[in-house]
């Protein structure tokens, strides 16, 4: 898969290659999951959501921790088009959140989701990591 982003800035998008979102996903459901869990799951949900409207500018702005919007940032044409040039390459899969586990202070909240997905017809397991910014859940990386 040819990538026009330096290293650094095609490694910050693999949380949306990963996570195989695409406009042929079906909706993420969140059902289980009860207060900070399913407000972390929510975020996941409303990143699938944006990139189905190949929403790049919400991507950015709501969806991302601010230090991987910065690395995207430091990409030829700024976050906006590192995403735009991501959202070319995805195929067609779907995504199921299988945990979510809190961790950090109170002060710096973290959490990580395990999230299978189907790629190219293979299953895969990825885990997703994300900050609490300013009140809210954002994607933060990818394992």
């Amino acid at each position: 898969m040819p990538l026009l982003l330096k290293p650094s800035a095609a490694l910050l998008c693999a949380p949306l290659l990963a996570l195989g979102l695409s406009a042929c996903a079906k909706t993420l459901s969140t059902s289980g999951l009860s207060g900070e869990s399913k407000r972390v799951a929510e975020t996941i949900k409303n990143l699938q959501s944006d990139v189905t409207a190949g929403e790049e500018k919400k991507i950015c702005q709501k969806d991302l921790a601010s230090t991987v919007v910065k690395g995207l940032s430091s990409a030829k044409g700024g976050c906006q088009q590192a995403i735009k040039d991501q959202l070319a390459e995805i195929d067609s899969f779907e995504v199921t959140i299988d945990s979510v586990q809190l961790g950090g202070t109170s002060a710096a909240r973290t959490a990580t989701a395990r999230v299978k997905s189907v790629y190219s017809g293979k299953k895969r397991t990825s885990t997703v990591s994300l900050v609490k910014e300013s009140g809210k859940w954002k994607v933060s990386s990818l394992g």
